[in-house]
């Protein structure tokens, strides 16, 4: 059994420049971790923060789960991420240092465990967002000449 991806941050990458990336566990509940594994869970607009030397996920929804009665979750609870000390001191360096955010990028399984992929980040501006959808654009029509000429 390896990694199965649940969900990505689609926006994270067209938002932020990625610097460095770490994987944490997250702590769940029981029916949290059963809607994760049915999918039903999205990190649009979710962030990290430490606090006081604790690693907490924020704003990640995770639908309830169907058959969880009263024993059910709350949708956009704090949830608690595990990670070393030595790391946890690392991005708060960095963070106070130069800047930098932490933000998720996906949530995946692994070995049934549930665990994030977080990142260091500094967001982008208007003019880098433009490049990066002109150098695509510009990919896209290189592939697609490519192509044509091909066949």
């Amino acid at each position: 059994m390896g990694r199965k991806i649940i969900t990505t941050n689609r926006k994270a990458f067209h938002e932020y420049h990625i610097f460095d990336k770490y994987n944490a566990g997250m702590v769940l509940t029981g029916t949290e971790i059963k809607s994760v594994r049915k999918g039903a869970v999205n990190l649009k607009d979710s962030f990290v923060k430490i606090d006081d030397g604790e690693v907490f996920l924020y704003n990640c929804h995770i639908s309830p789960y169907e058959q969880g009665n009263r024993y059910n979750h709350e949708e956009k609870r704090l949830r608690k991420l595990l990670l070393n000390k030595k790391e946890i001191d690392k991005l708060i360096g960095k963070i106070k240092k130069d800047g930098y955010s932490i933000i998720p990028l996906e949530i995946y399984l692994d070995k049934g465990w549930a665990k994030v992929e977080i990142a260091l980040a500094k967001g982008k501006k208007l003019y880098d967002k433009r490049d990066d959808l002109a150098k695509k654009a510009q990919s896209r029509d290189i592939e697609r000449a490519v192509k044509s000429k091909n066949y």
